[in-house]
């Protein structure tokens, strides 16, 4: 039986102990490398794209330049998803090490104390390189001629604690007895390509979407939800009744599943509540995770970074650190 890539030394490329023993000036050359790989980590002034920057620190925690034709002062992280960054660089790496390095997600109280930081910091942080996560796929449509997707749906959030006494109790199923926060996550899988998670309030709203997102000529699978059938006039469909079996004649749905399966164990056994508009972002990051699970964590780590640092500041956790200041 051929072992397991998780199992294997190739998974294992960066360790957090690693960049514990990393100086703050090897964990900045990784971010200036990855902030600017067209001039191998030589800062370029991200106002006016002048390459003659002079070297003008305050302290050895605070890297900054000063451009020469606009004299305008900049970090490696101005105008990026850590713009405004108050801990070191190392810190920073080391958070993106801890989090890639979980398989189905990071619980926020376990990585607040492995950084030492309080809760709302490590909420935040975390949110912010989901938002890098979800960067990778932004605008990317998948599939095309002689391509093969999957779409299904799976339903998350708005549990109702049931009565104590079974007399009191209710029928949760009916629409008049739910909390309205209930989504489904819909998640579109080319197979052997990328993974789109989008939340939606009912499978019927993704239709849109998923003719958005799935190239013609794609040959997609899904399940008997009546919600899938006016996909039929726009692909090559092949539906898959689940009370028959998993696959039949070819038609499954057994990768979309998978990725449900990764974002079910990440909600019961780590965030526990992830309804409402963060529901998308832990989607997003269940994607990334499904995509790249047989690639090295340092590989992980490094795209993490790189992504973080094509990134605009975050729209939605900006105000956390610069209050009234807008992004």
């Amino acid at each position: 039986m051929a072992q397991h890539f998780l199992l294997s030394a190739a998974a294992r490329s960066l360790s957090p102990g690693k960049v514990a023993r990393m100086s703050e000036r090897g964990a900045e050359n990784v971010f200036v490398r990855l902030r600017w790989p067209q001039t191998d980590g030589k800062p370029v002034c991200p106002h006016c794209g002048c390459e003659i920057c002079y070297d003008c620190r305050r302290s050895e925690h605070q890297p900054r330049w000063r451009c020469k034709a606009c004299r305008a002062d900049f970090s490696a992280t101005s105008g990026t998803l850590f713009a405004w960054h108050k801990l070191p660089l190392r810190t920073y790496l080391m958070a993106i090490a801890v989090f890639c390095n979980e398989v189905k997600g990071k619980s926020m109280l376990a990585f607040c104390r492995d950084l030492d930081v309080q809760y709302k910091t490590a909420f935040v942080l975390a949110h912010k390189l989901r938002e890098a996560m979800a960067s990778a796929t932004k605008a990317l449509r998948i599939g095309g001629e002689g391509r093969t997707a999957e779409i299904d749906g799976a339903y998350f959030g708005g549990h109702i604690r049931p009565e104590n006494l079974a007399a009191d109790r209710i029928d949760r199923r009916l629409a008049e007895n739910q909390s309205g926060k209930r989504q489904v996550v819909v998640a579109m899988r080319e197979r052997g390509g990328r993974t789109l998670a989008q939340v939606f309030a009912a499978e019927t709203d993704a239709v849109a979407a998923v003719r958005l997102r799935i190239a013609k000529g794609t040959v997609v699978h899904a399940d008997e939800s009546p919600a899938w059938n006016t996909l039929h006039a726009g692909f090559a469909m092949q539906r898959i009744n689940h009370q028959d079996g998993y696959s039949i004649d070819g038609a499954c749905t057994n990768g979309a599943e998978s990725y449900f399966s990764r974002l079910r164990r990440g909600e019961l056994g780590h965030h526990h509540h992830i309804a409402g508009p963060y529901l998308v972002r832990y989607a997003q990051e269940a994607a990334w995770r499904e995509d790249l699970r047989r690639v090295s964590n340092g590989e992980q780590v490094y795209g993490v970074v790189g992504l973080a640092m094509r990134c605009r500041p975050s729209v939605d956790f900006c105000g956390y650190w610069q209050r009234a200041q807008a992004a």
